[in-house]
């Protein structure tokens, strides 16, 4: 097995043993994405030179007996909306052209206080909303170029998932950690809304924008959220919770009451869809675990309210640019100002009472058992050009998973359940009460413990002949 398909935590332990040395790992991760990125066009900003350097000090630090921790000397990318001091802060968009970073993210800080190699940036869909513009890449999805990679978190997922990288930092606003994570076969945390700072990270809407992480397993994933959680004196609305041992080690399911709604598993979801969904829940059970059933909220007026409210956020967020520079802007991203723009505040304070309802509504169902169990999306991966101009209907059936717990802030694990007759990968979701990450990690991590969803790699170079391996 080539160092690149190895677990993070292993290359991680691997390193502080002295049996790796950061230095060859990043040498080989980027020559990895010399070789094949032009293809995928993940990363919009590659930092070979400073990454060489950061891993012969790492290595220094390890040859004195020195450990940052579990992310000590491993290769990152992160999303480009996180600051990083020096870099390029372009967000996808043409009116940014150009601009630099001055100062780091706290997310990105605290990534290498820990140790981390932070190889470049990846690519983001236009100010992290919805289509990718020019002169900017859209990331292709390494399982099939043809197929949607997702948004907006697409170049994380395809970094993650073409192994150009052991783990990204990336954002969801309405299910752009989830989205990406299931149709490119990775695993993604979005954690509870204020469980990771935003300082230093671009918002599309602040209320409904959470940091999270993509990687190839829950535990590789949960090692590096518990790296970048907690309080930030830097951004008030950073929670004050205390950050839990999300990596600890788990066993079986014995105690865990899993939560299922057959609504939201079978009803206008394609059949791979759900039976792929089905078997994730059979695999739980067999761990011990308890399934019991619940009814979850409708979602329908909270998934229509998120746009008014959303586009309120981004509205003001962009109000002196979008002034200066509306021209600049790509259609999805500008049709959203001006709908905000155009909410009366009465309008939008009726939009805020009814997601307060909804959020209380969700949480309360959720919090009658340990976590619940549902489909990331409720269609196998669709054809790229197919989303370039999406029917109302779609975006309604995307967002209908994933909206709900941005609204709400609940987390959620996003991770690989199976295989559709085309063979893409099908993304199931593990939704639990607030600050219980521990627990959505704990059950996804005992499912890929007895399963290989997460083991399977797309082959790049054999694409066209529709070849691809699996475990």
């Amino acid at each position: 097995m080539s160092v690149v398909d190895l677990p993070l935590v292993e290359v991680s332990d691997r390193i502080r043993r002295g049996e790796l040395t950061s230095l060859a790992v990043t040498e080989e991760l980027l020559d990895r994405i010399e070789l094949l990125d032009d293809a995928i066009g993940a990363f919009s900003f590659v930092a070979a030179e400073e990454a060489l350097a950061r891993a012969a000090s790492l290595d220094a630090e390890v040859a004195k007996g020195m450990s940052r921790g579990a992310l000590h000397g491993v290769p990152i990318a992160v999303k480009d909306i996180f600051d990083v001091d020096g870099w390029p802060s372009e967000i996808g968009m043409p009116s940014r052209r150009g601009a630099v970073s001055r100062g780091s993210s706290t997310a990105v800080t605290r990534l290498t206080e820990h140790g981390a190699v932070i190889v470049g940036k990846v690519h983001t869909t236009e100010g992290v909303y919805a289509e990718h513009t020019e002169p900017f890449r859209a990331p292709r999805n390494p399982w099939n170029p043809d197929r949607w990679v997702g948004a907006s978190s697409s170049g994380s997922a395809a970094a993650v998932a073409a192994r150009l990288a052991y783990a990204a930092l990336a954002s969801d606003t309405g299910g752009s950690i989830r989205m990406p994570s299931a149709v490119t076969g990775s695993t993604g945390i979005k954690p509870t809304w204020g469980r990771v700072s935003r300082a230093g990270v671009f918002e599309l809407a602040a209320s409904l924008d959470h940091v999270g992480v993509m990687a190839r397993s829950a535990v590789d994933a949960a090692v590096v959220l518990k790296a970048i959680a907690g309080a930030d004196d830097a951004d008030p609305t950073a929670a004050l919770e205390p950050v839990p041992h999300f990596d600890a080690p788990v066993g079986d399911l014995r105690g865990i009451v899993l939560g299922v709604d057959g609504g939201w598993i079978d009803e206008d979801v394609e059949p791979e869809v759900a039976q792929a969904v089905h078997l994730m829940v059979d695999a739980l059970t067999s761990l011990g675990a308890q399934v019991r059933p619940v009814s979850l909220p409708d979602p329908h007026q909270a998934n229509e309210d998120w746009f008014g409210i959303c586009g309120v956020q981004a509205a003001r967020g962009h109000h002196d640019n979008f002034a200066a520079r509306g021209g600049e802007y790509g259609r999805a991203l500008s049709d959203l100002i001006t709908l905000g723009a155009g909410l009366t505040a009465v309008e939008y304070d009726r939009l805020l009472l009814r997601r307060a309802a909804f959020s209380g509504r969700m949480r309360a169902a959720v919090d009658t058992v340990d976590a619940v169990v549902m489909p990331a999306l409720p269609f196998v991966t669709p054809p790229a050009a197919d989303m370039v101009t999406m029917s109302s209907d779609t975006v309604a059936r995307i967002h209908r998973f994933t909206v709900p717990f941005t609204m709400s802030g609940l987390p959620s694990v996003t991770l690989p359940v199976g295989f559709d007759r085309a063979g893409m990968p099908i993304g199931g979701q593990v939704v639990s009460g607030p600050f219980r990450e521990d627990v959505t990690v704990r059950i996804a991590a005992a499912f890929q413990a007895v399963t290989s969803w997460h083991l399977a790699t797309p082959d790049w170079d054999q694409q066209s002949a529709g070849v691809s391996q699996r475990p």
